[in-house]
């Protein structure tokens, strides 16, 4: 009897499950990661909308490109060429579009575009390792310890691609969150790139190919010849409809999440649109040389591609294919950067940023350009310079940023910041507000403790 009973209640909640809507489903199965019933999921969607900055959005999408190893901002967006014969560097300043700024002479292209930009020189927090600093830049939240052996877990953050897949998800049947070409590592996978407690749900779509091979393409978006869209939907319509019988839908938060992220990329199988996006192939020739047939430059390529069908933010990381920092440059400082860094790094990036302003797309794009810290202002005996988190430079453009402007400044050495010092979770802040979120709104956690998803944003930063 008991067992009918059962039976009874299981049959009436797969009929009320049918009720709802795919997308409620979804929702619902991600919500109950955080503990939320319907009733609760649809007083957070109504306190989501509340949460609104009370500004109008000034970006619709993100492009975070992540310099993984720390860049020297001595040598690149901030050179002391007064300063002391230890710290100065080898390299010369230039002029730029922007009159009274000079940059490095290896960034010549960077310096027609700085009137695009608005160049903060005031970053600033006390974390020296890479890990602990680069989950700080991917989320906006200080890590609890400085530690190489920091690693992914429930009780950190989320990365800024999964807060957006959760409050401002892309269009059905788009990637919200793409994320490529590695998943960075000191040691250990550095955290801060996945989604946390928000659930697997919200992690990106992560391609681990090379978009500058000449094979680069994304099988899994491709049905075998042999199987049409059409019974593929109907074997998961079936396969659906005994998960609810069976109660998988009560399962654990992670089933759940997996299950919604395949959903996701069954969903994308059907797109045209998103497998046009990664045929980076139909780019002309002049396009694809002006970004620089390198990885990271074909990677800002790519992002500006998904951009366009929708995506909510790329991140881009500058990294070895292995995932391994490229940046670090405690020896040969002068010679990578002259060689390697800066010539790709001045490919790509302005050419990103005038490919966007062309076709109309940088107002409402925001791009980011950080690494989790700078260089020591003395050069060691390695002709390199070692880990400096006191003082580094960063860049963002677009998404209703201010145009050739120059947040903050260092002291003669570019040791520590002397005017305006901002910390990342001022640029979470930033980011959130410029997607039109109050930077204060809470998240719950596993626990259930309210978390806000970013600091105070920098106001003079908004045209």
């Amino acid at each position: 009897m008991a067992n009918r009973q059962r039976s009874d209640v299981a049959c009436a909640d797969f009929r009320r499950a049918r009720r709802l809507s795919r997308r409620e489903l979804l929702t619902v199965g991600s919500a109950a990661g955080l503990g939320l019933t319907l009733p609760g999921l649809l007083r957070a969607e109504a306190a989501a909308k509340a949460s609104a900055s009370g500004r109008p959005a000034t970006a619709k999408s993100v492009i975070f490109l992540y310099q993984w190893g720390g860049p020297s901002h001595l040598e690149s967006f901030d050179m002391k060429p007064e300063g002391p014969p230890d710290s100065r560097g080898e390299f010369k300043p230039i002029k730029t579009s922007v009159p009274g700024l000079q940059i490095s002479e290896l960034l010549p292209k960077f310096a027609q575009v700085m009137d695009k930009v608005s160049l903060i020189r005031s970053m600033s927090h006390h974390f020296g390792t890479h890990n602990a600093p680069g989950y700080y830049a991917l989320t906006g939240h200080a890590p609890p310890v400085d530690d190489i052996r920091l690693r992914d877990t429930p009780d950190l953050y989320p990365n800024y691609g999964a807060v957006l897949d959760a409050l401002r998800p892309a269009p059905p049947e788009v990637p919200s969150w793409v994320s490529l070409p590695a998943r960075i590592r000191d040691g250990s996978y550095t955290p801060g790139q996945f989604a946390s407690f928000l659930g697997k749900a919200h992690d990106p779509l992560l391609i681990l190919r090379d978009p500058n091979k000449a094979d680069f393409k994304l099988p899994e978006l491709s049905l075998p010849a042999d199987i049409p869209v059409a019974r593929l939907r109907d074997r998961r319509g079936l396969l659906q409809a005994i998960d609810r019988q069976t109660g998988l839908i009560e399962k654990v938060a992670a089933a759940r999440g997996i299950a919604q992220y395949h959903e996701r990329a069954f969903s994308m199988l059907g797109s045209p649109k998103v497998k046009q996006a990664f045929d980076i192939g139909q780019e002309p020739d002049p396009v694809r040389d002006a970004y620089g047939r390198t990885t990271f430059g074909q990677g800002c390529l790519l992002a500006r591609r998904l951009i366009e069908i929708g995506v909510r933010i790329v991140t881009v990381y500058y990294c070895r294919s292995s995932g391994g920092f490229i940046w670090d440059t405690h020896k040969k400082n002068f010679v990578e950067l002259k060689k390697t860094l800066l010539p790709t790094t001045d490919l790509a990036v302005p050419t990103l940023l005038k490919d966007l302003d062309e076709r109309g797309l940088l107002d409402e794009t925001l791009v980011i350009w950080t690494g989790e810290f700078g260089r020591t202002p003395k050069v060691n005996k390695n002709a390199g310079r070692d880990h400096w988190p006191r003082c580094y430079s960063m860049l963002m453009a677009g998404g209703g940023m201010k145009r050739g402007y120059v947040h903050g400044a260092s002291d003669a050495a570019g040791a520590y910041p002397v005017e305006k010092p901002l910390k990342p979770e001022n640029i979470a802040g930033t980011l959130y507000r410029a997607l039109g979120l109050a930077p204060h709104y809470y998240l719950h956690d596993l626990q259930n403790r309210p978390l806000p998803i970013g600091g105070d944003p920098v106001e003079d930063l908004f045209a």
